[in-house]
């Protein structure tokens, strides 16, 4: 089980710090990451983080602004959000799953998402 938390409304160029506590099976076995969707779009990949956190990918868009981190000591993943931007504005979901991609059909876990506005 997935639970994102965290979100928020922010102004342009603020910052806000996502949480996704995970429960239920070997958080430290699987490689997590995050997604967003925005109202009428599909959903599309933000960051992947690998199990022992050694190996990280952002999308082109959050690169530069955005950090994924993970504890496997509190079976938790984050997501810094730093230099927000109104088209940063979705709905966040995390994700767990066996392989290091970006394609949502990857994960087979998802969490309920949290909501992230970002004001201009």
């Amino acid at each position: 089980q997935l639970q994102a938390s965290g979100g928020g409304l922010v102004q342009a160029g603020g910052s806000l710090r996502l949480s996704c506590a995970a429960s239920g099976r070997t958080f430290s076995s699987y490689i997590m990451g995050w997604f967003r969707q925005a109202p009428g779009k599909e959903r599309e990949f933000v960051a992947c983080i690998s199990e022992s956190g050694f190996r990280k990918r952002y999308a082109d868009s959050v690169k530069g602004r955005f950090t994924i981190s993970r504890d496997n000591a509190k079976n938790a993943v984050f997501l810094q959000m730093n230099s927000l931007k109104p088209e940063d504005t979705a709905g966040y979901y995390c994700a767990s799953g066996n392989f290091f991609g970006v394609v949502p059909t990857t994960y087979d876990y998802w969490g309920e998402g949290t909501q992230v506005t970002v004001s201009s």
